[in-house]
């Protein structure tokens, strides 16, 4: 570490208690997962109460997608150069105000301006890591990042009984206004206790790179997100997939060529960090394939052979155990990984994932056969999602701590979207016409877990191949 970097430091100790620091940074970054599953308990609904299609309302889900994806690691690259705080102050204004915008519209387009808004909120986490990163000593690090990391998942989990509660006795503007109250309450408790960024890469904005990459990622996602209601091989999907992955060619051709890039692709292609990023495609598949299909067989009625007829807000609070696991177990995550280092805690983060997919494969006709499914869900992502910064940051350099992990977050988003649409695909076409509602036969269940082990197998080979003890310029005060 330099002289400069020691001073910061040294700056840095003075701010406020760094438990404080922690607890508001891990706040906002449950707020920015609730954005995830704040309407899911409302999908079914929605085109009666926007008086719009089903397709059209889809839209409500995908575009918060969508605007993360191409957000994260935009907003990271950003944090790195004119201050993270600065930046997560900025994404909680966009929060509260795209909370409003939907709370006071009666149409689908307020709705999903809204929602594009809330989306763009998912760069807080990755932000929030590399502010632990620049305020915490070592050993208090990894125990911290276990915490913010796993708000990804905690969020959402948690998240959904609350908004299921909600949905079921209120009106549905109302889940938009208490979004609106957690981004002002965010908002206020970082302005109040997070201390400024003294850690800083001065440099500009690559705005060519941050077009390219957004014009790139909206195509693909598109593909994924909506493929299966335009038809996998329809001209205007194939379209949005050819288009996207060659935007994305240049774009990472001319990466490499520019003097100040969004993203420093050579970092990127360190294995550590390469082998990481895939493997997070596979641990986001495994965390949104259980909120897809599980609430789904836990309140279709006994009588289809799928389901086990709970309401809505039953079948949440058994979703929800995930989320108390990955909370739980934080501290844990940050103890193993200062014990034998983050990839081991990242392997047996996703042997978890395909032993609660075999689990749920086998047994899934009882209410403990999911709530144990759920324990093991929620120790393997909370594993997994505190390893995988904690491997990236010992592999990059301090200044590319937040597009880093920004770019981290992307590839969990990809793995999140392709789940969404992959479960939602296989759901629809494996169904059968009851009373007028179609219902996914059990064998569509089991299709999708076996689609989960897949990912999470695959996941877990490629922590093998994550050097141990990568070589970087990344924080010498990390152990590598």
């Amino acid at each position: 570490m330099d002289d400069a970097d020691d001073r910061a430091r040294k700056r840095l100790s003075r701010t406020p208690p760094r438990g404080a620091i922690i607890a508001v940074l891990a706040f906002v970054g449950l707020c920015s997962a609730f954005m995830f599953t704040l309407v899911v308990p409302l999908q079914a609904e929605l085109p009666r109460l926007l008086n719009a299609s089903r397709e059209d309302t889809s839209w409500v889900v995908t575009i918060t997608l969508l605007v993360a994806a191409v957000a994260t690691p935009i907003s990271g690259r950003l944090g790195d150069m004119y201050g993270k705080r600065r930046v997560v102050i900025a994404l909680l204004v966009l929060l509260a105000i795209g909370s409003i915008v939907a709370a006071l519209s009666t149409s689908i387009v307020g709705v999903i301006i809204g929602r594009a808004l809330q989306g763009a909120t998912t760069g807080v986490v990755p932000l929030g890591i590399a502010i632990m990163r620049d305020v915490l000593p070592p050993e208090r690090l990894g125990t911290a990042v276990a915490l913010m990391s796993a708000t990804m998942g905690v969020g959402g989990a948690v998240g959904m009984p609350v908004a299921a509660f909600v949905a079921e006795n209120a009106d549905w503007h109302a889940l938009f206004w208490l979004a609106a109250g957690l981004g002002v309450i965010g908002l206020v408790l970082v302005m109040l206790v997070v201390p400024d960024d003294v850690l800083l890469a001065p440099g500009r904005l690559d705005v060519i790179g941050a077009l390219g990459l957004a014009a790139g990622l909206t195509g693909l996602l598109l593909y994924v997100s909506r493929g299966a209601e335009w038809g996998w091989t329809s001209p205007f999907a194939l379209v949005c997939l050819i288009g996207g992955l060659v935007v994305l060619a240049v774009w990472g051709w001319y990466q490499l060529k520019a003097k100040e890039p969004l993203l420093d692709l050579r970092v990127a292609a360190r294995p550590a960090v390469l082998f990481t990023n895939i493997a997070a495609i596979g641990m986001g598949f495994a965390l949104f394939s259980s909120n897809v299909t599980f609430p789904q067989m836990l309140e279709l009625p006994r009588e289809t052979g799928s389901g086990l007829g709970l309401d809505m807000f039953t079948a949440a609070m058994i979703v929800a155990i995930s989320g108390v696991m990955m909370m739980f177990i934080s501290p844990l995550s940050g103890w193993l990984e200062r014990t034998v280092g983050p990839r081991p805690l990242f392997t047996v983060g996703t042997a978890a994932i395909v032993l609660a997919y075999a689990f749920v494969l086998i047994w899934s006709t009882e209410i403990w056969h999911f709530v144990v499914a759920n324990v093991l869900i929620g120790i393997g992502i909370g594993f997994a999602f505190a390893a995988m910064p904690m491997i990236i940051m010992r592999a990059v350099p301090a200044h590319e701590t937040g597009a880093s992990n920004g770019l981290n977050a992307l590839f969990r988003s990809v793995g999140t979207s392709t789940a969404s649409a992959v479960m939602g695909a296989v759901l629809a076409s494996m169904s059968i016409e009851v009373g007028g509602r179609a219902i996914p036969i059990r064998e569509a269940f089991e299709v999708c877990f076996w689609l989960s082990i897949v990912a999470g197998v695959i996941g877990f080979a490629l922590t093998f191949l994550i050097p141990r003890h990568p070589a970087s310029e990344a924080h010498p005060a990390l152990p590598g």
